[in-house]
C-alpha cells in the first residue's frame, strides 16, 4: 500500500512516500481501505516533534479516517466488508491515517453517515469529537446559556458553533471580518472581529458586564489566560490547546470558574451522537480544501501559515474512488 511515512521531526519536508506492506486485521480489528482523512494542528504538532517520546519513528501519522471496510478480524460482529465507517485512530497508540490501509480496533469505529461524502466525514471525526467532549461532556453546555468560541472558523471552532446552536445556547465567536459570512451561517450570533476589539470588552458590552457561561479556548496563549476576564461567575473555560508554558490563571479565582483542559478520547459514542445532529440537519462539516496524498507536506505547511484562507478543515483524497 501507499503511506507517508515521518522519517524524522521537523517541516513539512520531513515525510517521505513509500510502499508499505498492507495490515492484517487481529481480533476485534477492521481493515478499512481509507478513503480520505484530514490535517489537523495535531498533526503539525506531532511532525514538527512537540510529542517525541509518544511517536516512535518512523511513523505513520494522522488522525482521521473515512472509508469501506476490506476485512474484519475475528470476533468483530458489529461491521461486515463493504460497510463505510469514520473514526479517529487512537491517539499515540499505532499507526496513523496517511496510509491507503488502516487497521482499527471495532470499539472506536462508527458507521459514516450517509449524507456525508467521504472528504467531508474525514473533516469531522476528531474535531467533532473534540467539541463533543468539550462542550458537552466537560462544560455541560445547557440551553439557554451563553459561550464564546474562540476562532469559529477554524477546524474545531466551526464545529463548536453548529454543536452550541444545536444545544440550544446563544454563540459568540472571534473570527476575522472576512469570515463573519461564514461564521453567521454557521448559527452564530455575536461576532467579534479579534484583528480591531478587544474580545473581552465586546463580550461584556454584549452581556451588560456579565460575560458568558463558557469559553471555549482553541487557540492557547494568552487567550487562555485572558479567557476568564469574559467568562461570568461560576463560568466554565474549556481549553483543547496544550500549555507550552506557565500561565498565570488567577483570574478565575475571583470569578469562581473552573477550568477543563480536553484531550479527545476515542469512542463510537460520540460519533454516533454527531451522527444524529447530521441526520437532523444541525451539523455539517465545511471542507475549505483538498490535497491528495502525495501533498500532505503542502498541506501542512499551508495550515501552519498564519492567515492560511483556509475555512473549516483541509481534507485529503487518499482513495480513487473519493467524493
Amino acid at each position: 500500500m501507499k503511506a507517508l511515512r515521518l522519517t524524522s521531526f521537523g517541516g513539512p519536508e520531513s515525510f517521505e512516500l513509500c510502499d508499505l506492506p498492507r495490515p492484517v486485521p487481529q481480533a476485534g480489528q477492521v481493515l478499512v481501505r481509507v478513503h480520505a482523512t484530514s490535517i489537523n494542528p495535531l498533526d503539525y504538532q506531532v511532525r514538527r516533534g512537540d510529542y517525541p517520546d509518544l511517536v516512535p519513528l518512523p511513523a505513520i501519522t494522522g488522525h482521521d479516517v473515512s472509508g469501506v471496510v476490506e476485512e474484519v478480524g475475528p470476533g468483530v460482529t458489529a461491521f461486515s466488508p463493504g460497510d463505510e465507517v469514520w473514526y479517529t485512530p487512537q491517539i499515540f497508540d499505532g499507526p496513523g491515517s496517511y496510509a491507503e490501509y488502516h487497521v482499527a480496533a471495532q470499539g472506536i469505529v462508527g458507521k459514516k453517515p450517509s449524507s456525508l461524502s467521504h472528504l467531508e466525514a474525514a473533516s469531522l471525526t476528531l474535531v467533532g469529537g473534540t467539541a463533543w467532549e468539550a462542550l458537552v461532556v466537560r462544560a455541560a453546555l445547557r440551553v439557554g446559556e451563553s459561550i464564546l468560541v474562540h476562532g469559529g472558523a477554524g477546524g474545531v471552532g466551526h464545529v463548536a458553533i453548529q454543536l452550541a446552536r444545536a444545544i440550544g445556547a446563544r454563540v459568540f465567536t472571534t473570527v476575522r471580518e472576512a469570515n463573519f459570512e461564514f461564521a453567521r451561517s454557521l448559527g452564530a450570533d455575536v461576532l467579534i472581529d479579534y484583528e480591531k476589539e478587544d474580545y473581552v470588552d465586546a463580550v461584556l458590552r454584549e452581556t451588560g458586564g456579565r460575560g458568558v457561561d463558557v469559553v471555549f479556548d482553541t487557540i492557547g496563549g494568552d487567550t487562555l489566560s485572558r479567557s476568564p476576564d469574559a467568562a461570568a461567575q461560576l463560568g466554565r473555560v474549556v481549553s483543547i490547546v496544550d500549555i507550552a508554558r506557565p500561565q498565570n490563571l488567577v483570574q478565575a479565582w475571583g470569578k469562581n470558574a473552573s477550568y477543563h483542559f480536553v484531550f479527545t478520547r476515542q469512542n463510537r459514542g460520540k460519533l454516533d451522537e454527531l451522527s444524529a445532529l447530521i441526520e437532523r440537519g444541525q451539523l455539517r462539516p465545511h471542507v475549505g480544501a483538498v490535497y491528495s496524498l502525495a501533498d500532505i507536506p503542502l498541506a501542512h505547511a499551508r495550515l501552519e501559515s498564519p492567515n492560511n484562507g483556509v475555512r473549516g478543515k483541509i481534507a485529503i483524497e487518499v482513495g480513487s474512488s473519493v467524493s
